[in-house]
């Protein structure tokens, strides 16, 4: 019965909430994701991938996947990238997925200063098999096979235009994107309409080396970040810190806003999470763990586990400019 529920819940809550994106974790292990700005940032052309195991003590709660490639062109002064998106929620497979085109085009304002306004265009689905729920008539009779209710459900296709804007010098960058701007609707039935709502992305940080003779050679960097969130009616920041001693990142980060209510009357906090990061060649993996803070935990939700992985291709580039100092997870 207590699985029965579980089922019950994740399906509630995919089905009647407003629609949203996935919350990350290692958001700066796959920037393309985050903001479009950050497409050809690098020197070097990247794939990157994501996946989040959302509350995996619950049966069948969320999961997500992201891939990307990006790259820059030094002669058009220009960044390209492709990003691939899906998102799984509940017993019914209640799915988005998602493919976009990105543009930037970098600009120096001054020594050492860069700016970069970015645009992206997406082509995107949902859909869900109401065959996979579990409904209250069900479990009032004994976990029967088969819903009394009616649903008369479809997948959608729609249309998604997103943008965004970075700026960085060699020890700081800050950002912003705004996604879904022309709030696609992705109804599944065709009385209603299900809008998803624009999500705004505001985030940045500031790198520091650690000076000293006995780490001088050992390439020591503190980097404190942050990326703050909202969409519809909820919000959320991210604050984290970095301590890198290459080829290992450790990181620890803090989401939640505890100064304002979450709408039930309960401070805002959602978890902890913790992070470690390796670099070997051309290849990165991270792997992070959050701890869930909010009331949540009391149902063991098992917290979020999240894996990226990015390879960066050697490309020999003639050009005085420097990368976006950013995390790399």
């Amino acid at each position: 019965m207590k699985k029965g529920f579980y089922t019950l819940f994740i399906s509630l809550i995919a089905l009647l909430s407003a629609a949203q994106d996935q919350q990350f974790t290692q958001f700066y292990a796959v920037p393309c994701a985050l903001n479009p700005a950050f497409a050809g940032a690098g020197l070097q052309s990247r794939f990157a991938t994501q996946y989040r195991n959302q509350w995996s003590g619950i049966p069948k709660a969320f999961t997500s996947y992201v891939a990307t490639f990006d790259t820059y062109s030094n002669e058009l002064k220009s960044g390209f990238g492709l990003v691939f998106q899906r998102d799984i929620a509940g017993a019914g497979g209640l799915s988005r997925s998602q493919f976009g085109f990105q543009y930037a085009y970098e600009t120096r304002l001054k020594k050492n200063l860069y700016i970069r306004p970015a645009i992206q265009f997406s082509m995107g689905t949902r859909s869900v098999n109401f065959n996979n729920l579990t409904f209250y008539d069900q479990l009032i009779r004994n976990n029967a096979p088969i819903s009394l209710e009616t649903y008369p459900g479809q997948s959608v296709v729609y249309f998604d235009a997103g943008a965004g804007g970075l700026i960085y010098g060699p020890e700081f960058w800050a950002g912003f994107s705004a996604m879904h701007l022309n709030t696609p609707d992705e109804s599944l039935y065709e009385s209603q309409v299900s809008y998803l709502p624009v999500r705004y992305a505001f985030h940045g940080g500031k790198r520091f080396r650690i000076k000293g003779y006995s780490l001088k050679k050992l390439d020591h960097h503190v980097l404190v970040a942050a990326n703050y969130l909202s969409q519809g009616k909820y919000d959320q920041l991210d604050i984290g810190c970095y301590y890198e001693f290459k080829p290992i990142v450790l990181g620890v980060w803090y989401r939640g806003l505890p100064v304002k209510s979450n709408g039930y009357q309960l401070p805002n906090r959602d978890a902890l999470a913790l992070l470690v990061g390796v670099q070997s060649g051309p290849f990165s993996f991270g792997y992070s763990y959050d701890i869930t803070l909010s009331s949540l935990n009391v149902s063991n939700s098992g917290g979020s586990h999240e894996i990226t992985m990015a390879y960066n291709l050697a490309v020999k580039i003639k050009t005085k400019r420097k990368i976006v100092p950013c995390a790399n997870f």
